[in-house]
């Protein structure tokens, strides 16, 4: 079995940080990742400078992004501006975001939770029009801090619904990290018996509650083979406040190496590349694998 990880470190990773981080450690942040193996790296978002102004650099960045042969680096687009600005840089793979729920998606989008596709359809429909592919998130899918616990009936309409505008994969985001297991599995049955494959789907877990590897192996084995992850477990959202760090990457690698699955990451060199960047960041990181490995480094 081989499983694939979604490197998020650079912007779902990056987008909460009170402090500007130059485009020169993002840019290294991103090389080092390719370097360690990571074959899927989203680089950055062109989502407006005034919401997440830690992401303003996104045209610099990409100006200057050195490429590796059989890497793939998308973006996010929230709307049709962004997806102007990511064609005028020569991406090729870009994701939208999504909410699974009504008050998230006023929230995030300013949209209801209908009237969000007004949004999306047109980006997709132009982005596959170039060639692009597009990736959907879908958010807040077992909970929002609103409204409660959200139905996975509703999971599953709000999220065909992103698979049928041309997505080729939704990613399943535990926003604020209150799933477990069981939620997982009730959920991943739901897309299943509205005939939605698990080769369509992947998983994005935060670890508030510390439950992000047990939902994880879960969805393994409910035949998902694509989990989100960020380096050193950095990351939140600027818009919901009890959203903590995501899945660290060195975490999930550990323990599908365990399993004796193929990631094609070079996990001590993931680990001298989030010890790099706590470095930067001024603080340690949160991983338990990168803290345990620190000290065999040293």
């Amino acid at each position: 079995m081989r499983v694939t990880i979604y490197e998020v470190g650079p912007r779902d990773g990056l987008q909460n940080e009170p402090v500007t981080i130059p485009v020169e450690v993002k840019r290294e942040f991103i090389r080092r990742l390719a370097d360690a193996g990571l074959t899927t790296i989203e680089a950055t978002s062109f989502v407006h400078p005034k919401w997440v102004p830690q992401l303003a650099d996104a045209d610099e960045l990409l100006a200057d992004l050195p490429r590796r042969p059989g890497v793939r680096y998308p973006v996010l687009v929230p709307n049709e501006r962004g997806l102007d600005r990511a064609l005028a840089r020569g991406v090729t793979d870009i994701a939208i975001f999504g909410s699974a729920t009504e008050s998230f998606a006023r929230r995030n989008l300013n949209r209801t939770l209908d009237s969000q596709f007004d949004m999306f359809a047109p980006v997709v429909e132009r982005a596959l029009a170039h060639g692009l592919r597009v990736r959907a998130y879908l958010s807040m899918v077992f909970a929002d801090p609103w409204e409660g616990p959200t139905p996975p009936e509703q999971v599953v309409r709000i999220g065909r619904r992103l698979l049928d505008l041309g997505c080729y994969e939704l990613s399943l985001g535990d926003t604020i990290g209150v799933g477990t297991p069981g939620h997982v599995e009730r959920l991943l049955d739901a897309f299943a018996e509205a005939g939605v494959g698990m080769d369509r789907l992947a998983v994005h877990f935060h670890d508030t509650y510390g439950q992000a590897l047990a939902n994880t192996l879960t969805a393994l084995r409910r035949g998902v083979t694509v989990v989100d992850a960020s380096a050193g477990g950095i990351g939140g959202c600027p818009y919901a406040k009890s959203a903590t760090g995501n899945l660290a990457t060195e975490d999930l690698v550990w323990m599908l190496h365990g399993m004796g699955v193929e990631t094609g990451v070079d996990l001590k060199a993931l680990v001298a590349t989030s010890l790099w960047l706590a470095e930067r960041l001024g603080r340690p990181s949160p991983s338990r694998v990168v803290q345990a490995l620190a000290k065999e480094m040293r």
